[in-house]
């Protein structure tokens, strides 16, 4: 009996590193590139720039950018009406937003996640009261709200992310909770459950990891909405309290000396611009790339 031809074994690569490389190389550099050096200037904000903030000089006041006639590069983008460097506030002002947006976004996350998941595990007669409850709460103009809340509790940064939050979790929770509603007719839910899974194993171990690609994407677009808010606060006074430097607060100051300081409005605005919509173009490749139906189109 003839012996069959043993054939070499061949290693075949894993699929997986080359989707990563092809995800890697369609990636958005360019809004990636501004959202890094959002984030390294706001990390970095002490290294970047040799002047204080908050340090007010008069006899500077309304200088030019160095490119101007009458500017110097030891203030490149100008000084404000109260002599302060532009670059510097600028600078310190993305920490203020990073900050606001990853604390706003870690508690009305947080909580939008939470009530979701339980909104959809349970269903009934809790998820119409939580859901009634998220309704309520996305009726009120964010806005209007915060600038009730900081009125009766006062300006200030904790305020300011307990007044957004406080409609913020409302978006999370109806869309986890869709989400979850879709999850619970799925066989592996029913194997789970007669298999004697409690419901707090059933919502860690299999709802809440299938809900994370939701969740990571509507953290990506919300950033700039939060960026927004937190500019439009400062822009009418009901944000973060002066001499703290914010790109709304400095859009505010240079709003009187447009014809003849344009740069202290111009910059912030610019910086408020591009970085929003250099989340907004993140978010919409990450879903793009986390829903399976949109990778295959």
């Amino acid at each position: 009996m003839a012996r069959a031809e043993q054939l070499p074994l061949t290693m075949t690569p894993s699929p997986e590193p080359r989707r990563l490389a092809l995800l890697w190389r369609r990636a958005p550099f360019l809004p990636l590139l501004i959202i890094l050096a959002f984030i390294g200037s706001a990390l970095l904000a002490d290294l970047l720039t040799p002047h204080s903030p908050t340090k007010v000089s008069l006899p500077k006041r309304l200088r030019p950018p160095a490119w101007v006639e009458g500017g110097s590069w030891t203030h490149p983008l100008g000084t404000d009406p109260l002599g302060r460097d532009v670059l510097a506030r600028l600078v310190y002002g993305a920490r203020v937003s990073l900050l606001v947006a990853a604390l706003t976004l870690a508690l009305g996350g947080g909580v939008g996640l939470g009530i979701g998941l339980l909104a959809g595990y349970h269903g009934g007669r809790l998820d119409s009261v939580l859901m009634r409850a998220a309704d309520i709460t996305m009726a009120f103009p964010i806005i209007l709200f915060a600038i009730l809340l900081v009125a009766m509790l006062g300006g200030g940064l904790f305020n300011v992310v307990v007044s957004i939050a406080l409609v913020l979790w409302a978006r999370y929770a109806r869309v986890i909770r869709g989400e979850v509603l879709s999850l619970m007719q799925r066989d592996f839910i029913a194997r789970a459950r007669v298999n004697g899974c409690s419901p707090l194993r059933l919502i860690v171990v299999h709802l809440l990891p299938n809900v994370l690609n939701t969740l990571m994407v509507l953290l990506s677009l919300q950033v700039g909405w939060l960026i927004i808010v937190e500019s439009s606060l400062s822009f009418l006074g009901a944000g973060i309290p002066p001499p703290t430097p914010s790109w709304g607060s400095m859009i505010a100051e240079g709003r009187d000396y447009l014809t003849r300081a344009w740069w202290v409005s111009l910059f912030p605005g610019l910086a408020i611009m591009l970085t929003v919509l250099a989340f907004n173009l993140f978010g919409d490749w990450l879903r793009d790339r986390l829903d399976p139906r949109q990778r295959q189109v």
